[in-house]
């Protein structure tokens, strides 16, 4: 029999990891307060993830729009450096959780949070369309505060593409959720107004596009999704990518594969090269 103070103990316990999320009880697993076996066969990986983040499921239209942006991240080849350091790791005996893991961890402020950023990005641009500027001027006033700081826009240029090929499709569903009232349209004319100001900025260079991040931080942020989330939703993503490069690597009998073939050597660093000074500063 259980003492008042054994049950306060067991209380606070209970407490300390209360969550909505889900409900496990022997014989009963809940996910939101649905039954686990009432989901399985009748509702997709997709829709299950917009449930456990947002407590509800998504409509078909709100899912095939984040499907659309998840499948768009899953992979950029061994360029990117989550990639790469996922297939090196694979070689190292880690197993496929660890190098998954090397990947995921390389996805930081410079590598996969340009989403994030983009998403806060945006909604400054729409909080200063609310307050009465056109998208334009909004938009010019937002990035001459950002880059004021870095001359880099989150979620625009590519290093790679001259055009993100992944930018297109990924607007053009979201001008049809917008017609279909599915989204209110909000941070794509936010995205777009960017693009223009660039577009004018940059008349007869390289043009700096939407990339992948901003098409993404676009429907994220249209969905309803928080800024950091947009972040994890691109880490998701990603991963699918991470684990079939890793998978890959396993069957290619490498062992401790490195960042270059064996046949290249590393230059020599001249410390007083003074361009290296620079570098290593910056």
């Amino acid at each position: 029999m259980s003492t008042p103070a054994s049950a306060s103990a067991h209380d606070e316990a209970a407490q300390w990891w209360a969550t909505a999320v889900s409900h496990i009880e022997p014989g009963s697993i809940e996910l939101r307060d649905r039954p686990v076996q009432e989901l399985i066969g009748s509702v997709g990986l997709v829709d299950t993830l917009w449930l456990l983040l947002r407590g509800s499921l998504p409509s078909p239209r709100q899912s095939a729009l984040l499907e659309a942006a998840l499948v768009a991240g899953v992979d950029h080849g061994p360029q990117a450096p989550s990639i790469a350091a996922a297939r090196m790791a694979a070689t190292c005996g880690v197993g496929l959780n660890n190098a998954i893991a090397t990947g995921v961890n390389m996805l930081g402020d410079v590598h996969g949070g340009a989403g994030q950023q983009c998403v806060e990005m945006l909604e400054e641009i729409r909080i200063h369309h609310v307050e009465g500027g056109d998208w334009d001027a909004a938009a010019a006033e937002v990035m001459a505060l950002r880059q004021a700081h870095s001359r880099y826009l989150p979620g625009f240029g590519h290093r790679f593409h001259p055009v993100d090929p992944r930018r297109d499709p990924l607007l053009q569903l979201t001008e049809e959720a917008v017609a279909a009232g599915v989204v209110a349209g909000d941070h794509l004319q936010a995205a777009l107004a960017v693009e223009r100001a660039l577009r004018q900025r940059r008349a007869g260079a390289r043009p700096v596009p939407m990339n992948i991040d901003g098409a993404t931080a676009v429907i994220y942020a249209e969905l309803g999704f928080p800024a950091p989330l947009a972040r994890g939703l691109f880490v998701i993503s990603r991963s699918v990518g991470i684990l079939a490069h890793a998978w890959e690597e396993t069957g290619q009998g490498r062992r401790n594969k490195g960042p270059i073939p064996r046949s290249v050597l590393p230059a020599r660093l001249n410390p007083v090269d003074p361009r290296a000074t620079e570098e290593s500063a910056s």
